[in-house]
């Protein structure tokens, strides 16, 4: 037996929002004249996402009188601050990760008793007592199981959840460790109208995934991975804590780079995963134009991206759990057999690799 992903598990707050809702929004709360407003509106037709979630019913109504979390005043002020994004985050959060968890174990014989590690991914909110130990106690895990906290690394970060459950595992051959990514991307909508802002608010949802780690012989086998930074685009992609929520930096470059970067670490690749033997990838849909780029870089077929522009399509981008979503699809995807090559990018510029079997 390997160390395998048996199982995934997903969850999604409310219902689908339109983007053409979500942009509504947007003119609104950017206070657009009647060109910026199409030049908007255009964007979000072109991003390749039909529908996000949010924890926030703000953003599908039509009339700010209506708002609960966002003030109902024309130019949005007062402003919502940190903690109070934050105080979102710490009611919606752990009943997001007990869904997906629920979800998770649902599709295997494991109980929740049996987990004896957590591993709790997140870039979009932080708190201690954390989320973890609430889900610990709704799941009516020991308390004793051993539980780990990945924070503020972005997109890639559930490869690095993946990485060390797979180190749990090795050290503890009869551990069954439990990933939860949560990420509450909408929490932090920004209003300023500057190019960062645009393309964040156009881009990401909310939603969390759970995946189960443990010696099997059925699941997705985790086989190998490369971590590379792309210091040429340290500048391009990042994340911190500002006054008015968590701040994102995020370059209309940053598919260039990952081309150019990528172009760079071809031979790397072919000699960790022997890529020219791999028939199907996983990437990260941290935009449309991002999944191109990759899949043009390695010379790939627009096949490959099928399942990647699908979770666009429907979620958005929700940060780390993404990857989750792709997975679970490809998982239940009988045509899809053998290696499957995932990819992930965060800040840094990082991107993140990692070889399973199907």
């Amino acid at each position: 037996m390997k160390t395998s992903l048996v199982s995934i598990g997903v969850a999604n707050p409310g219902k689908p929002i339109e983007q053409s809702v979500i942009a509504s929004f947007m003119q609104r709360a950017h206070q657009l004249d009647e060109l910026e407003a199409r030049k908007l509106s255009f964007l979000y037709r072109k991003s390749g996402i039909s529908s996000r979630y949010s924890v926030l019913t703000d953003f599908e109504k039509a009339d700010p009188a209506d708002y609960t979390f966002f003030p109902k005043t024309k130019n949005f002020e007062p402003f919502p601050g940190t903690k109070a994004r934050m105080e979102v985050f710490r009611h919606t959060a752990p009943q997001l990760c007990e869904e997906a968890v629920t979800n998770c174990l649902s599709k295997t014989k494991v109980q929740a008793s049996e987990i004896t590690h957590l591993i709790l991914v997140s870039c979009t909110g932080m708190m201690a007592p954390g989320v973890e130990l609430d889900l610990m106690k709704r799941m009516k895990l020991d308390d004793s199981v051993e539980r780990y906290c990945v924070h503020f690394m972005g997109c890639y970060a559930a490869f690095t959840g993946l990485k060390l459950a797979d180190k749990l595992v090795r050290a503890e051959p009869e551990a069954k460790v439990m990933l939860v990514s949560v990420e509450l991307c909408t929490l932090h909508f920004q209003k300023e109208y500057v190019e960062d802002n645009i393309l964040a608010n156009s881009l990401f949802g909310d939603g969390a995934a759970a995946a189960l780690v443990m010696n099997s012989d059925s699941g997705l086998k985790i086989k190998s991975y490369l971590s590379q930074v792309l210091r040429e685009g340290e500048e391009d992609m990042a994340w911190g804590i500002g006054d008015f929520g968590f701040e994102m930096r995020l370059s209309k470059y940053v598919p260039t780079l990952l081309d150019q970067g990528i172009s760079q670490l071809k031979e790397k690749f072919e000699e960790k995963f022997k890529f020219s033997t791999v028939d199907n990838f996983a990437i990260h849909p941290g935009g449309k134009q991002i999944l191109q780029k990759v899949q043009e870089a390695f010379g790939l077929p627009v096949s490959v991206n099928a399942h990647a522009m699908k979770v666009l399509n429907e979620f958005g981008n929700m940060s780390s759990a993404t990857i989750l979503f792709v997975l679970e699809r490809m998982m239940d995807d009988a045509e899809i057999q053998g290696d499957i090559l995932s990819m992930g990018f965060g800040p840094g510029l990082t991107l993140e690799t990692l070889l399973l079997e199907k």
